[in-house]
């Protein structure tokens, strides 16, 4: 739904703020910055606040999991950015498909409420990236990691290298995620699935999209067929299109 008129403009001006102390915090690059405020406007604008609270949540955990023993990742050359900012096209390519869902959802269907299929979507597409963090980010303090295709050694930080420890993360993120995105929108009074069926198929969507993120990283991005944010990007398709199959068969069950 499109919200009225100053619910909106609050909404659109707490996106503004958090951005902006982001980049002041330097979490984030100013443009990353500017496309996390744009695009954060139009998700509260056209479905409401917990599904903003829940972008804000997710950016809070991975900034927070990004700068986690920040000088041992430098050391190892595997920190994301220079001091642990996020560029533009990390920006994008978790907030794209979120955006995506927001303008499907709400465009010229005011004053319509967000479905519970909805809720389902958005929130596995941010579990994907909560696991995909997590998993990297918390992960590559393993000290060591294996192909998730050959399980041969690697070097930590390797795409497509996977350590028990980042797979628990990553799993961690994404349930994470479902319980956080369910109080929200229980909070709002915004309609979701079963309980069971809601924390199952988003935890289930978030955390395999990152095994298919990894693959996708080992078999394209190693060879220069992708970019970092496109795999991102596909592997968070993946978690949503997950999620819609899983909703599919919880239906099918009920």
């Amino acid at each position: 739904m499109v919200l009225a008129t100053l619910p909106a403009v609050v909404g659109v001006v707490v996106t503004i703020v958090l951005a902006a102390g982001a980049v002041a915090a330097r979490a984030l690059t100013p443009i990353a910055g500017a496309v996390a405020a744009a695009f954060g406007a139009v998700i509260v604008a056209l479905i409401g606040f917990p599904f903003l609270a829940l972008l804000i949540l997710f950016l809070v955990a991975s900034v927070l999991a990004t700068r986690f023993h920040l000088e041992e990742k430098r050391s190892h050359h595997v920190q994301e950015g220079v001091s642990g900012e996020r560029g533009v096209s990390n920006v994008l390519a978790h907030i794209l498909l979120p955006t995506g869902l927001a303008i499907a959802a709400g465009w010229g269907r005011a004053p319509a409420l967000p479905t519970p299929d909805l809720t389902v979507l958005y929130t596995s597409a941010l579990a994907f990236g909560a696991a995909d963090t997590f998993a990297s980010e918390l992960g590559v303090l393993a000290g060591s990691a294996r192909s998730i295709l050959t399980f041969r050694p690697v070097t930590p930080g390797t795409n497509g290298g996977i350590s028990g420890t980042g797979e628990a993360w990553g799993f961690v993120g994404a349930g994470l995620t479902a319980l956080v995105g369910l109080a929200l929108f229980r909070l709002f009074s915004t309609a979701v699935p079963a309980l069971a069926v809601f924390l199952a198929v988003v935890t289930a969507a978030g955390f395999l999209g990152c095994q298919v993120d990894s693959v996708l990283g080992e078999v394209f991005e190693n060879r220069g067929y992708l970019s970092k944010g496109s795999t991102n990007f596909l592997g968070m398709l993946a978690a949503i299109g997950l999620g819609a199959g899983f909703l599919a068969i919880a239906g099918a069950w009920a």
